[in-house]
């Protein structure tokens, strides 16, 4: 009976504080919001494909290896540092590229890769954490050693594989936006080279105790830092985008000067959507600034990549569902 219910804590402790973490990455995504249901679908990608996929190939290699060699140590290193960041980063990247190639429409900026990536990383995070709070810590410890783990899962290295995971969001998002097929392919590769690397070395330099585990925590929160900083100013890329392409549409009529100030800005968006909350027209006043931002996207992608999958129809289409859509927006 203890035993069941200290998994169903390790689940608990496993899963709510990284679906909060997978709330914090979508609120960062200011402007142009990702439909929920395709979040859902690739965190849960990671959960179950990546996070099962990941330990039986980690698990057949680790005794594979140990059995050629004759040293579980080796075995332990070898999976560790070199078969387990490129198993899991491929397999968690799979998500993100089925949604480059699958929901290409929903793919516009090198912030939705991010995004994607790291939603991804969650659930794998989530699966793996639980298994990590219930084997190493209450079968190794009981509950003091169940918490003590969860603690160092989710709070000192909580956010290690939407970090490592995001640079293959960053290399695809990169790629969505070059015609060239040498560009794409180079980005790609470079993007889930640098995720392998960054995870084999957090790997390489966990497995060390003292001073050198020390620095390896260090470098990991100075990554995920560093991160945080290049998500932010991908946002602000996509304001200043925003204020770019929206211009034309507020001189030409399609938008009012009042709503193209707002969708331009986190703290007037939210603003009227609260206001609409009590004026009844919440969905689409939503709908009005979320088509504002794709407006905004596929006018520069149809800038940078000409008329790629239709880009030109689409901008009349959703230039005209804004026409619609502004008289019913109260400002």
């Amino acid at each position: 009976m203890e035993e069941m219910f200290a998994l169903a804590t390790s689940f608990l402790l496993g899963f709510i504080p990284l679906i909060f973490f997978a709330v914090i990455i979508y609120w960062l995504d200011r402007y142009e919001k990702e439909p929920v249901l395709l979040l859902g679908g690739v965190f849960i990608w990671g959960a179950v494909v990546a996070a099962a996929g990941a330990f039986l190939i980690n698990s057949f290699s680790d005794v594979s290896i140990a059995a050629v060699s004759n040293s579980e140590s080796l075995a332990n290193f070898t999976t560790d540092f070199m078969i387990a960041p490129v198993v899991e980063e491929t397999l968690k990247g799979f998500a993100v590229f089925l949604v480059f190639l699958m929901f290409r429409s929903e793919f516009d900026s090198i912030l939705d890769g991010i995004v994607y990536a790291a939603i991804t990383a969650l659930g794998f995070a989530a699966t793996e954490n639980v298994f990590y709070i219930y084997t190493y810590g209450f079968m190794q410890g009981g509950w003091e050693k169940l918490f003590l783990v969860a603690f160092l899962r989710d709070v000192v290295v909580g956010w290690q594989h939407p970090f490592y995971t995001a640079f293959i969001g960053i290399g695809l998002a990169y790629a969505r936006l070059h015609r060239q097929s040498v560009i794409q392919l180079f980005a790609v590769l470079i993007g889930w080279s640098l995720s392998v690397f960054t995870h084999s070395m957090h790997n390489l330099l966990a497995s060390y105790d003292g001073i050198i585990c020390i620095v390896g925590s260090v470098l990991d929160w100075s990554g995920w830092l560093a991160m945080l900083v290049f998500i932010l100013l991908m946002a602000n890329r996509e304001k200043k985008l925003i204020q770019k392409y929206l211009l034309e549409e507020s001189s030409l009529g399609t938008i009012s000067e009042l709503q193209y100030l707002i969708a331009q800005s986190t703290r007037l968006r939210t603003s009227a959507l609260l206001r609409s909350l009590f004026r009844g027209n919440f969905s689409a006043t939503r709908h009005f600034y979320q088509t504002c931002a794709e407006l905004t996207h596929k006018k520069f992608q149809y800038e940078r990549m000409g008329d790629e999958s239709g880009n030109s129809e689409i901008i009349n289409q959703l230039r005209c569902e804004l026409s619609l859509l502004s008289s019913q927006v109260s400002t």
